[in-house]
């Protein structure tokens, strides 16, 4: 094996200790949110923004500024109406999931009304705040961003949108909650293979996911 193989070995070596060691800190993280255990123990918001924060550092630490999008040609403003165009998309797909689901399964209901009683007593606009600044723009940074990127380096883009796919529905398992799963896995296969697609407009994709946060969880609940 000569110089430049064992440096590469040893380079992805490092970058695979990484990108697990945050995958098991976003599994615990997301255990401690949503398992029944834990759950009724702390305060979902706060667990949140601090998961989000510091699932952002591990992105731009481990993953440099890339996590956050590459430079491309687009204009900001076909950027923000592409990132709408998505949300917009989204959220009528869940809509129509929704009524379906309902039809489908006795339970789905009570589980959505589950989701959203964990806004509690949290001031509408405060909440807003939190999914369109930090909570919707750190889950693409550091699934997409830095998760999916970084593992489109040494795997195949379609193997990478795959195993994120994977990893950011399991991490909702502990929920329990099957309509939660579901929604992660949709988002997960939408905005992961948005961003196999069109690696380039990963600013387009936070912009839709802090969005669809916001208009599905506060302002056009389903």
């Amino acid at each position: 094996m000569n110089a430049t193989a064992r440096e590469y070995k040893l380079l992805k070596s490092h970058v695979t200790s990484k990108l697990i060691f945050s995958l098991l800190v976003a599994a615990l993280l997301w255990f401690i949110m949503f398992s029944p255990w834990t759950a009724p123990h702390v305060n979902f918001w706060i667990c949140m923004t601090a998961s989000a924060l510091m699932l952002t550092c591990f992105a731009l630490t481990f993953g440099g500024r890339q996590s956050i999008g590459t430079e491309n040609k687009s204009s900001l403003v076909k950027t923000c109406i592409l990132g709408l165009s998505i949300a917009v998309l989204l959220w009528f797909v869940f809509y129509v999931g929704d009524k379906v689901s309902q039809l489908l399964f006795s339970f789905s209901r009570a589980q959505v009304n589950l989701i959203y009683n964990m806004k509690g007593n949290t001031s509408p606009t405060i909440l807003s705040l939190l999914l369109l600044f930090i909570i919707g723009p750190a889950e693409e940074i550091f699934w997409r961003g830095y998760i999916q990127r970084t593992l489109s380096e040494y795997r195949s883009p379609l193997t990478a949108f795959i195993l994120t796919t994977l990893c950011y529905t399991l991490v909702h398992l502990p929920s329990g909650n099957f309509m939660l799963i579901m929604a992660a896995m949709v988002c997960g296969i939408v905005w992961g293979g948005l961003y196999w697609l069109m690696p380039n407009n990963l600013k387009a994709i936070i912009i839709s996911h802090a969005l669809w946060d916001a208009a599905a969880f506060v302002w056009l609940p389903f």
